[in-house]
């Protein structure tokens, strides 16, 4: 069965255009050109959502803000034109777990949602300091209670956990996103990072200047 994708873009071109290229590499395509259209779309056999940012009676941010708060947990890939730190921070708040500025390269396009797509890796249960991998759910759980992380916080939390040493940026680059990060600029991981210590703790996770990054929450 091919993987489903919603395409959620006003501009009918570029809808267009990204419909003939996720044919092309074999995904199923639901298009829809507003936030109402969207919402009649969504549901459970959706693989991801390719979702713009601004559209004609709404704001993306704030309709997988609503999806989340309904418990649709698949993966959103926000389409920006705005790449100021502010909004990209507003997309990933809002539940969002990647996203792609325009203009955007096709393949880097295509880099981000093989990612999405593809299962977490198995690393293991890990339990620290209050904190637990639930491998078969993909949560992280604190004392007892899942955290509201996206999937690509909850890989990199996974990964935070089961190492006890510094993680290397490359290596974080290498499993959270395709071709070994190539298509990822030097701010993505840090917007991650920075959504993650807010839901964890700032100090829970520990930059190492020029190396990467280590878990060191003891509570």
């Amino acid at each position: 069965m091919k993987p489903i994708i919603l395409l959620v873009e006003d501009d009918a071109v570029l809808r267009g255009g990204l419909k003939e290229l996720f044919l092309r590499e074999g995904y199923e395509v639901w298009e829809a050109a507003s936030a109402r259209e969207a919402r009649q779309k969504q549901g459970e056999n959706a693989a991801l959502t390719v979702l713009d940012v601004g559209l004609p009676d709404g704001d993306g941010v704030s309709l997988c803000r609503e999806w989340r708060s309904q418990g649709i947990r698949q993966p959103i890939l926000f389409l920006t034109a705005r790449d100021e730190e502010f909004d990209v921070v507003r997309a990933l708040d809002s539940g969002g777990d990647d996203y792609v500025t325009k203009p955007f390269r096709m393949q880097e396009l295509l880099s981000r949602i093989r990612v999405l797509l593809r299962p977490a890796r198995q690393e293991g249960a890990a339990a620290r300091g209050g904190y637990l991998t639930d491998t078969a759910r993909m949560q992280i759980l604190k004392d007892g209670a899942a955290l509201p992380l996206t999937q690509t916080e909850y890989k990199i939390m996974a990964l935070l956990l089961g190492s006890p040493g510094v993680i290397p940026r490359e290596r974080l680059l290498e499993i959270l996103w395709d071709d070994g990060g190539k298509f990822v600029d030097d701010n993505t991981l840090s917007v991650h990072m920075s959504r993650l210590r807010d839901k964890v703790g700032a100090d829970a996770i520990k930059t190492v200047r020029g190396v990467g990054y280590q878990w060191c929450s003891t509570r």
